[in-house]
């Protein structure tokens, strides 16, 4: 199953023509883990994920494969959802014969399924990838919010071992009460009101400004959940990189910082990042 409690959502590398550089990925994924990251989420948030077709998934996914000091020593958690449940289910048939650690299955949007189709999705999915699998409610994004029915019924799946809820945080609180399981867990996704999150359960975090921050925030997450004292010192610290992180648009703000480094992160698909 899925061990680590703290994993960085990190952004695609794009070339100058919005073509995809799987290359920069990488080489972000690498100076992560030379940093001392021990698990990274790939195309599963950032707000990139619906850009990105099958064909460059699939690409993605062949090459962290065969990039044998990542994959054998961190835990990589790779992002499956499509407007398309086929697309999803191709997604998930390539992976399950890799040794990617989990998945982020998230659903489509727009097109608003109904909770039925919603159930039928995400077991399909499940069963042709047969995967650790952290369920991704976001409704801000998809415009679909998935019950809290649903979401326990789906907790009595083994596999099932986690919610990225980025709906309402309080369905934490309940959620808690209905699922009896001690191994699933409660991702916070990014670091926005974040010792809120913790106070009403969730318990892992899946992290923006961890990319140009890894340790800091790493640290901060940990001290936390743990209830240990944040000095004053530490928290201007961490105010300050939530300020530059997330004052205007994250992902332009992360890849800045990230292309000053000198590592090719590139830029975002338009409309993100248009003047």
């Amino acid at each position: 199953m899925l061990n680590e409690a703290f994993h960085i959502a990190v952004p695609t590398a794009f070339f100058e023509d919005e073509s995809i550089n799987i290359q920069g990925t990488v080489d972000h994924i690498r100076d992560l883990y030379k940093q001392g990251v021990k698990s990274v989420l790939v195309c599963g948030s950032t707000g990139e994920q619906h850009s990105i077709n099958l064909n460059e998934k699939m690409e993605l996914v062949n090459r962290l494969v065969v990039e044998k000091d990542l994959i054998d020593n961190m835990e990589i958690i790779f992002g499956v959802s499509s407007i398309r449940q086929k697309d999803a289910e191709e997604l998930a048939k390539h992976i399950c014969n890799t040794n990617i650690s989990g998945i982020l299955l998230g659903y489509s949007p727009y097109i608003l399924p109904t909770q039925a189709e919603a159930l039928v999705y995400t077991k399909a999915i499940i069963n042709h990838c047969h995967k650790p699998t952290i369920l991704y409610n976001n409704p801000n994004r998809t415009g679909f919010d998935l019950s809290l029915e649903n979401i326990v019924q789906l907790s009595n799946m083994e596999l099932v071992v986690g919610i990225k809820e980025a709906g309402k945080k309080e369905k934490v609180e309940l959620l808690r009460k209905e699922i009896q399981r001690n191994d699933f867990h409660y991702y916070a996704g990014g670091e926005m009101e974040l010792e809120e999150k913790v106070a009403l359960g969730f318990d892992r975090l899946s992290s923006i400004a961890g990319n140009i921050s890894p340790k800091e925030m790493s640290e901060w997450f940990y001290k936390i959940v743990s209830r240990q004292e944040i000095t004053k010192q530490e928290r201007l610290r961490i105010d300050n990189i939530l300020l530059h992180v997330y004052q205007g648009s994250p992902l332009l703000n992360i890849k800045k910082s990230i292309n000053e480094k000198g590592i090719p992160i590139g830029i975002c698909r338009s409309p993100i990042g248009n003047k």
